[in-house]
């Protein structure tokens, strides 16, 4: 007797996850290959938002290049302007005053905040937790009132210039700030009410989109991604710059790798920013706030009308540029998603003869197969909200 027999068809179905999917913060369209709902392959395809900065800046004078760099990480700008800025500096070889260094700093972790409170309310809306939304938005209001006093802008700062800051800090800045640091602590405390033990967040966190510490040291993977994989390495405190050699703080380092110790680590972040703020606003120096005496620095506007030097050295800076020695600097820095690096090559002209940046976002991106492959398709959505991308860095 012969009997019929079924065999079921196994075959690899290929769809599209974005570019206009809200999960995918932006617009990146990510091919997954299934085997029925188990993620085969994730292929990231960038490219939808591609504005060329780093040509557009090799044809703009130094100065010039400062609004594009607001225009990568759009969600915390601060630090796009602070790598570039230092970058500069380096090139020029300009010094600059302490008092600015420290204002410097508070922006940094102003903007970390700022970036952080974002991600965790689009990455817990992302899973379902569309509460931790609010509330991440309330004290991220805050942040851009605080930044804005001071700047005079809530989201592209351009508030630094080459030896310091386009100006002085304003009147109350100080208590404005100690305010918000003062009863930050107790909002993360809600976060974590809301959903570090939530029986949900741990089922959609834990275990998922894991990646190991080799992987992530092979993968380029930085910042918290990196840490969360038991990296302890962070710029800030391994290669100092500005004021964060004079304040004391920790980093945070999970060993787990997967999105719920990205997740972790980020809240333990905000944590020390609040705190590294706190000492840099008790501990703020009197003193200028940029060094009027290098020749590549503009005078102050009030000497324009009673100094005819002032007015020939400001129009040659406007109208010519600031023109460097012939060399080439790199420059990197902690910005809230990893390293962001400017690396620019001099020529001896106005204008850098080549401006190349080292992304964050781009870079941590590349890790999506490995934390992707053999989670459900359901998971690629907590690992691509867990990696904090932003897709104006990755086509720049």
């Amino acid at each position: 007797m012969v009997r019929d027999t079924q065999v079921a068809r196994q075959e690899i179905m290929t769809i599209n996850m974005g570019p206009h999917h809200p999960s995918t913060h932006g617009v990146l369209r990510v091919i997954l290959e299934l085997d029925g709902e188990v993620v085969v392959n994730a292929i990231p395809d960038i490219g939808f938002l591609h504005r060329g900065v780093e040509k557009l800046a090799e044809d703009k004078k130094y100065l010039q290049v400062l609004p594009l760099t607001d225009r990568l990480d759009y969600l915390a700008s601060g630090t796009n302007n602070l790598a570039y800025i230092l970058a500069v500096e380096k090139l020029f070889e300009l010094e600059v005053p302490r008092r600015a260094r420290y204002v410097r700093t508070i922006f940094a972790e102003l903007a970390r905040i700022a970036s952080h409170l974002l991600w965790l309310g689009t990455h817990a809306a992302d899973i379902g937790a569309v509460t931790v939304l609010m509330y991440a938005m309330r004290e991220r209001e805050d942040v851009l009132d605080i930044l804005e006093s001071a700047a005079g802008t809530r989201l592209m700062m351009t508030y630094f210039r080459p030896g310091g800051l386009v100006r002085d800090i304003p009147e109350g800045w100080e208590a404005m700030i100690l305010k918000f640091v003062n009863m930050f602590e107790s909002r993360v405390d809600e976060y974590e009410r809301l959903l570090t033990k939530n029986r949900i967040w741990l089922k959609r966190t834990v275990g998922v989109g894991v990646i190991g510490r080799e992987d992530a040291i092979d993968l380029g993977l930085t910042g918290p991604s990196l840490r969360a994989s038991g990296v302890d390495w962070d710029i800030r405190r391994d290669e100092p710059y500005e004021a964060y050699d004079e304040i004391k703080f920790e980093v945070p380092v999970r060993q787990e790798g997967d999105v719920y110790a990205r997740y972790l680590v980020r809240l333990g972040e905000m944590r020390q920013s609040a705190r590294m703020i706190r000492q840099l606003v008790e501990g703020l120096p009197e003193g200028p706030f940029i060094e009027r005496a290098a020749k590549y620095v503009l005078p102050d506007k009030s000497r324009l009308d009673t100094s005819i030097e002032a007015m020939i050295h400001h129009f040659k800076l406007v109208v010519e540029g600031m023109t460097p020695p012939p060399g080439e600097v790199y420059s990197t820095i902690e910005c809230p998603k990893g390293e962001l690096g400017f690396y620019i090559v001099s020529e001896g002209y106005p204008k850098p003869y080549r401006l190349r940046i080292r992304p964050p976002s781009f870079v941590n991106l590349q890790s999506l197969l490995t934390m992707s492959k053999g989670n459900m398709i359901a998971d690629v959505v907590a690992i691509i909200g867990s990696l904090d991308i932003v897709l104006g860095e990755i086509d720049r």
